[in-house]
């Protein structure tokens, strides 16, 4: 068995992996090293194969990405290629980061720093808080359940939606199915979006979904800039209608330097940074969720973390 690992693994690392199939021949580059020919070579891929290099891999039998997200892949792998992704590393990271941009704009901190930068020192008056407050996270799943379970332990009343049926986590008061959405947008406090890029996730909330959004609202973005009208959500902070916003993803992406979303009004906004590997536990995650995997199939078990290629979302065993 070839296996290509795009990861910037390190040797605790290699005798993981390496023991998790023994026998394999592996190679190590990260994706600014690899050839064409490393991806005509893979059978088998850990990392994510820049997709530039998929009509190479006429070899491929299973791709494991490092990331949640799979949009890139959709639809571009060899017929009968396995697709999983790394849910399960993220929650951690990228739930923390939403809770950090929501406790600096309900704290106002970000005005504070722009005070601070020109020794300003200014009261810039009331502040809200999480204890006491509704939530609606759109995409309870991994990142969303933890940042849900962590809304929950601060005292907010949290409900989640979620595309598929699931039995309901402890910490959300009740969890919904996607038709339900706009039934619940005018009466949350804070909405966070967890959601993947798919076709049905894009243009989620343009002007229309925005404007049932409660006002003086908080919206959250962790998932994929696409599934927010820029231009809208500019309008909606710029009039008042809502409050702040927290935004880990824009689109378009990079945001340009003269985008109005630099200058929208109590818009925190951090340039996709929430995930990747910038807290080490999350690369840790990645490595074990793809050993774990790499057991499985040598041993012809289910692989953990399969993505449906119609969806673009896990294929649930619940």
């Amino acid at each position: 068995m070839n296996i290509l690992v795009t990861l910037p693994v390190q040797s605790t690392h290699k005798e993981l992996l390496e023991n998790a199939y023994p026998g394999a021949a592996f190679r190590y580059h990260t994706a600014s090293e690899l050839t064409r020919e490393d991806a005509a070579w893979a059978e088998v891929c850990i990392g994510n194969l820049p997709p530039k290099y998929l009509p190479d891999a006429v070899n491929l039998k299973w791709l494991q990405l490092n990331s949640a997200g799979a949009d890139a892949y959709l639809g571009n792998l060899p017929s009968g290629t396995l697709l999983t992704n790394a849910t399960g590393a993220y929650g951690l990271a990228i739930s923390e980061h939403l809770l950090a941009m929501l406790l600096g704009i309900q704290k106002k901190l970000h005005l504070y720093r722009v005070n601070q930068i020109h020794h300003n020192w200014h009261d810039e008056g009331n502040v809200t808080s999480i204890e006491g407050a509704r939530a609606l996270v759109v995409g309870a799943g991994n990142i969303g359940g933890d940042f849900a379970r962590k809304l929950h332990a601060l005292g907010a009343e949290v409900y989640g939606i979620r595309r598929t049926a699931k039995v309901r986590d402890p910490w959300l008061t009740e969890l919904y199915h996607m038709d339900k959405l706009d039934e619940l947008l005018p009466e949350m406090d804070i909405v966070a979006l967890c959601l993947p890029g798919t076709p049905e996730t894009k243009g989620l909330f343009d002007a229309e979904r925005l404007a049932k959004m409660k006002r003086g609202a908080i919206l959250l973005n962790v998932g994929r800039g696409t599934a927010i009208d820029s231009d809208a959500l500019c309008d909606a902070l710029t009039s008042g209608h809502l409050g702040g916003a927290g935004l880990d993803v824009t689109e378009p992406e990079p945001l340009p330097v003269s985008h109005p979303l630099w200058d929208a009004p109590n818009c925190i906004i951090t340039p996709h940074v929430s995930g990747f590997y910038h807290l080490p536990e999350t690369f840790e995650r990645i490595v074990r969720i793809a050993a774990d995997n790499l057991t499985r199939y040598r041993e012809g078990r289910t692989l953990v973390n399969l993505v449906d290629e119609r969806t673009g979302y896990r294929t649930l065993r619940e």
